[in-house]
C-alpha cells in the first residue's frame, strides 16, 4: 500500500505542477463559462415560461449545468494529459519505475480534482457576478459531492480511453461521449417542458437524475438524492474498472 500511495502522490504532484505552470490551465472552464453566459444571458426569459418551476431562477438553473460541465471537462482534459504522457514517453518510464502501477490512476484522479476545483470556482465566481442567488445552505455540500463524483467518473473514463489508444488523437473519443451525455440532458428547461425525441433521450440519460438532484441542492429543495448518488457511484466503479483495463492493456503492449 505504501508503494500505491507514493506512486499516486508522485503522479499527482507532477500533474498539479504542470497544471499551474501551463498558461492554458483554465481551458476546461472556457467552454462552460461561454455556454453559461450565452444561455443564462440570452435565454433568461425562459424562466417566465409557464411550467418553469425552478425556485432559484434561470441563472441558477443554468449554473448547475455549467458547473457539472466544467468538472466533467476537467476530467476529459486529464485524459488528454495521460495520452500526451504516452506520446512523449513519460508514461513508459513511469510504468517501469512504479512499484504499484494502480497508483498511477489514483494520482491522475487527484490531479483532476485539483483542476476541477479551480475551474469550478471560476465558473461559480462568474455566476455570482451575474447575480445568481444561493439559497441551498448546507445542501450545497450535496451539490459539491455530485460535482466531485462527475469529475472522478469523467477522469476514469478518459484515463481508460487514453491508456487504450495512447495518443492525443484519442481526444474526440474522450470528449464526444461526455458532450453527448451533457447536452442530451435537460439543459435549457426542466424535463417536464421537453417533448419529442429529446424528452425520451433525456429520460433515459442517467445524467438527468444527477443534474436534477444538483439543481435541487442549489435551490434548497433536494430531490432524487439517493438515485443520483447511486448512479454517480455506479459510474465511478464502472469507469474505475475501465481505467484498470486500460492500464493492463498498456502494460501488455509495453507502452
Amino acid at each position: 500500500m505504501g508503494g500505491f500511495f507514493s506512486v499516486a502522490y508522485a503522479v499527482a504532484a507532477r500533474q498539479v505542477y504542470k497544471y499551474f505552470a501551463n498558461p492554458a490551465f483554465l481551458a476546461p472552464a472556457f467552454f462552460p463559462i461561454f455556454f453559461f453566459v450565452a444561455f443564462a444571458g440570452g435565454l433568461t426569459r425562459v424562466g417566465d415560461v409557464p411550467g418553469f418551476d425552478y425556485a432559484a431562477g434561470y441563472i441558477a438553473f443554468q449554473f448547475v449545468w455549467a458547473l457539472l460541465q466544467a468538472v466533467a471537462m476537467g476530467g476529459a482534459f486529464t485524459g488528454f494529459s495521460i495520452a500526451g504522457d504516452f506520446e512523449n514517453g513519460f508514461a513508459r518510464r513511469l510504468m517501469l519505475a512504479a512499484s504499484n502501477r494502480q497508483g498511477i490512476i489514483l494520482g491522475y484522479t487527484i490531479a483532476s480534482l485539483v483542476r476541477a476545483t479551480m475551474t469550478g470556482v471560476l465558473v461559480t465566481v462568474v455566476a455570482l457576478i451575474a447575480g445568481m442567488p444561493i439559497t441551498g445552505g448546507f445542501d450545497l455540500f450535496g451539490l459539491i459531492g455530485l460535482a466531485i463524483i462527475v469529475n472522478v467518473a469523467a477522469t476514469l473514463f478518459g484515463a481508460g480511453v487514453a491508456m487504450l489508444l495512447r495518443t492525443q488523437q484519442a481526444g474526440p473519443v474522450i470528449r464526444t461521449p461526455i458532450f453527448l451525455v451533457l447536452f442530451l440532458a435537460p439543459v435549457f428547461v426542466p424535463l417536464n417542458l421537453l417533448s419529442g425525441w429529446i424528452e425520451t433521450l433525456a429520460r433515459l440519460n442517467p445524467f438527468t437524475t444527477i443534474l436534477d438532484a444538483a439543481r435541487g441542492f442549489l435551490a434548497g429543495t433536494p430531490v432524487s438524492v439517493g438515485p443520483a448518488y447511486a448512479i454517480g457511484l455506479a459510474l465511478v466503479v464502472a469507469f474505475a474498472l475501465w481505467a484498470l483495463y486500460g492500464l493492463r492493456y498498456a502494460e501488455k503492449t509495453g507502452s
